[in-house]
């Protein structure tokens, strides 16, 4: 539920095998794989308004998962995130006297699978965290942390946990549980929300023979509490959050709720041994309500260490149009004087995000001989009504490389899903635009110096196909740009330049690359991996990470063969690769947007 970067050849000779064997958004690594290393601040990047970037190529997010915890023991909240299913991103909190530092330090702590959501707590009362994930489907994984405070190390001590009867208990991935002591009798309480807005409570009772927590099921119906949507009957997926939010020595409920654009407290009236949470759920917080798309997952923590705690929400994006925080989803309300919330970020984490599926491009765009950036989304999160591409400017001086983003370029197709790429086509030294489309046809720009000018709007069409993502290249060494095209259906079509270096055209070669395809939505890019002179075929795609086809031929005449990935990275959802020397060392490094909307940087580190 989790809603939830060759060739001028005659067919004759052109050899390409299949891509079996690829998996599902993986980490390839080979015996002779290049040494390619994730980096989220290469460089300074700058926003719009001249405000650094704090991490700018995290990667963006859309449905992010928060808990802080203090995971090194050293009295300082820690967070964690998930935004994508079975990976669980950490960032170390540095801090310094009032003031918190988050570092990114992982995308996949300490590879645990967690399959949709995740929550620490001490299940054996050692005085350690412990994990609880879902075991897919819809059952809960139990790891033991065989480590310390400091030093944590967590080992999968069972697959599915189970109640006193030995049933599984049964968890809706679509609904993140919880784990509190209700009513302060020393045992541990387990609830699940349910789907019907219900919420399910067990008790622990100890300890088996192995050391694996059981429960004993109490209550189906936890003190009566339904959760409906506010005008009708309507229950969703959901996330329940326990705090002693009023200071009274009992805990408090809160609840994310699907069909719920805020964040629900149902306050516990009783005491800490005799809980009562029977009130009419009331919006969060109550002097500046939460608005949002939907399923909210809130987080506690004292951010800044001030003594009173604070509150993080990550917006899932539920009933009320989730594409309007595709790009803002972490909203942190600093709690001020006389316990109120106020709203101060929807970016808790400073980074680079332009809404869903980006696209990047690099050239330069200036004529100043440095690389500079485009990067394209699927839609708008603010009107919607199309895409947007971005551009950021190299501003590199004293060889301190920086990046501006600067204006959205203008004068474009008010369309879904732009997808940008750049090379001189008219021999003038600027690198001129090639933009792709859902509707499939290809728009040519050219590069004026100070801003692109439409030169046909259908430059290239081609039939039954959608979501085109071009990419360009001298691809039979005779001096101009070829041309690449993906596609909605994982199909590549290579267009060979029939015209001069001043004056392309672009010719379909058909049944050229019938062989080289994703399951669903490809995103071309060539490089030279190898260095022997000929250019290589990385493929971004849907699902399958990045497929690599190896050019085996000659600069001239190619001949591509699918391989092993030769390079070690994990690739997002909707991977768009790019390969550019960005920081200007000399060396081409990797970048790759994705369904999260942000960047993904890549150095080469074995140069």
């Amino acid at each position: 539920m989790f809603p939830r970067p060759f060739l001028h050849l005659f067919c004759a000779v052109l050899l390409i095998s299949g891509c079996s064997g690829t998996q599902n958004v993986q980490k390839q690594e080979q015996a002779h794989a290049e040494s390619f290393e994730r980096i989220v601040h290469p460089f300074a990047v700058y926003d719009s308004s001249g405000k650094a970037i704090a991490q700018p190529f995290l990667g963006g997010f859309n449905t992010p998962r928060p808990q802080f915890v203090d995971i090194d023991g050293d009295e300082n909240p820690d967070m964690f995130v998930q935004e994508n299913s079975d990976q669980l991103m950490y960032f170390k909190n540095s801090s310094s006297g009032s003031g918190s530092s988050l570092q990114w330090q992982t995308d996949r702590f300490q590879d645990l699978s967690i399959g949709e959501w995740f929550r620490f707590a001490d299940m054996d009362q050692d005085g350690d965290m412990d994990l609880l994930a879902e075991q897919p489907y819809s059952h809960i994984r139990y790891y033991r942390n065989d480590g310390s405070k400091e030093k944590p190390d967590f080992t999968l001590a069972a697959d599915t946990l189970k109640d006193t009867d030995g049933e599984p208990i049964f968890s809706d991935r679509q609904n993140i549980p919880n784990v509190t002591d209700i009513d302060c009798d020393g045992k541990l309480d387990l609830f699940i929300g349910r789907l019907d807005g219900t919420v399910t409570r067990y008790e622990s009772t100890g300890r088996d023979n192995e050391g694996i927590p059981q429960f004993q099921h109490v209550s189906k119906r936890f003190e009566g509490i339904e959760i409906v949507k506010q005008f009708g009957t309507l229950h969703g997926a959901n996330t329940l959050a326990f705090y002693d939010i009023d200071n009274d020595g009992d805990q408090d409920l809160f609840w994310g709720d699907f069909f719920e654009p805020g964040l629900l407290l149902i306050e516990n009236e009783g005491s800490c041994s005799n809980p009562e949470l029977q009130g009419e759920p009331k919006p969060f917080p109550s002097s500046n309500p939460l608005q949002s798309s939907g399923y909210n997952a809130p987080a506690f923590t004292d951010w800044g260490n001030d003594g009173d705690i604070d509150l993080l929400i990550g917006v899932l994006g539920g009933a009320y149009n989730a594409s309007n925080t595709i790009a803002k989803n972490l909203y942190f309300y600093e709690q001020g004087s006389q316990g109120n919330f106020n709203l101060r970020t929807k970016q808790f984490l400073n980074t680079i995000d332009i809404g869903n599926e980006s696209i990047p491009a690099t050239g330069d765009l200036d004529g100043d001989g440095d690389a500079d950036l485009l990067l394209a989304n699927k839609i708008d999160p603010g009107a919607q009504n199309t895409s947007i591409v971005y551009r950021f400017e190299n501003q590199t001086s004293d060889g301190e490389t920086q990046f501006q983003q600067t204006e959205t370029l203008q004068g474009l197709p008010n369309t879904y899903h732009l997808a940008p790429a750049l090379g001189d086509l008219n021999g003038d030294g600027f690198d001129d635009l090639l933009m792709g489309s859902w509707k499939g046809g290809i728009a040519y720009y050219q590069n004026t110096g100070s801003g692109f000018e439409e030169v046909a709007q259908s430059f290239v069409k081609l039939q039954r196909v959608n979501n085109s993502v071009p990419a360009l290249g001298d691809l039979d060494a005779d001096g101009d740009l070829d041309l690449l095209i993906g596609a909605s259906g994982g199909e590549v079509h290579f267009l060979k330049n029939e015209g001069t270096p001043e004056r392309p055209e672009f010719v379909l070669q058909p049944e050229a690359l019938s062989n080289v395809e994703a399951e669903h939505r490809s995103a071309p890019t060539l490089h030279d991996i190898d260095g022997d002179g000929d250019l290589d075929l990385f493929l971004g795609t849907q699902g399958q990470g990045l497929i690599f086809y190896r050019n085996t031929g000659t600069p001239g005449r190619a001949v591509f063969k699918a391989e092993s990935l030769p390079i070690a990275v994990n690739a997002p959802t909707l991977a768009a690769p790019e390969f550019s020397d960005l920081d200007g060392d000399g060396v081409i490094d990797l970048l790759m947007g994705g369904d999260g909307g942000g960047l993904l940087y890549f150095s080469r580190s074995d140069h």
